[in-house]
């Protein structure tokens, strides 16, 4: 297939499921997606979920309870079968309609919508796809510093930090800040879109690949995201 993200070098497209979650990281590769142009009325299912706070689990046994138009019956059918394939390799993938994620208004905030890497003590990958909403969007790992090795961030850290100089790394990374980058001027945001499924490079011991530094997307007033993640 044609390469969706010709431009980006950290970007590997692929045709299938089979591949996504084959192909390895290697170099510059830290994102795979499986690019899709799917059918199906995905907005039906999103409007027919009974809301449960800004982020709403939804769980297989409830999309098929849902009375759907042969369009949103496609729809549902394509999600149940996303579901099944990531279950089928191990992983535990979550469907949420989202309204918001929390925020975090402090002067440095470690709330998704901050640039950002995952990281976990065992080699894992991370998968999503949103289907109804603004998307995920990742940027170039040369495009971004991490924001604690920015001079004047760094020293406003230290000034909430009243510990040993010695346990100053530790603190950025038991609060996460360390985890958190800050996109150059002109860096390439790109955005995941809709469809298609995606698998991102996470900081674990032994990876051969920087992680892929990536964000939640701003939210409009009003919509709603459907969203699966693992």
């Amino acid at each position: 297939m044609s390469n969706l993200f010709p431009d980006e070098t950290q970007i590997q497209t692929v045709a299938g499921f089979r591949d996504l979650v084959s192909v390895p990281f290697q170099g510059k590769i830290n994102a795979v997606c499986w690019g899709r142009q799917l059918t199906g009325d995905f907005s039906e299912i999103v409007e027919k979920i009974a809301l449960n706070g800004n982020i709403t689990e939804v769980e297989p046994g409830e999309l098929l309870e849902l009375q759907l138009s042969e369009q949103g019956q496609l729809a549902r059918e394509i999600l149940l079968n996303d579901l099944e394939l990531l279950k089928n390799c191990g992983a535990s993938p979550v469907l949420n309609v989202i309204r918001s994620y929390d925020r975090d208004d402090s002067f440095f905030p470690t709330d998704v919508y901050s640039f950002h890497v995952d990281r976990s003590p065992v080699p894992v990958d991370t998968f999503l796809c949103t289907y109804v909403g603004a998307a995920s969007e990742i940027v170039p790992n040369a495009q971004v510093r991490q924001k604690v090795l920015i001079p004047e961030i760094r020293d406003e850290l230290k000034k909430q930090y009243h510990g040993s100089e010695e346990g100053f790394e530790s603190f950025l990374e038991e609060n996460f800040f360390d985890l958190h980058y800050q996109a150059e001027p002109g860096a390439r945001i790109v955005s995941l879109g809709l469809g298609n499924l995606w698998r991102l490079a996470v900081d674990h011991p032994g990876s051969q690949v920087p992680p892929c530094v990536h964000r939640a997307p701003e939210e409009k007033s009003g919509e709603l995201r459907l969203l699966l993640i693992c």
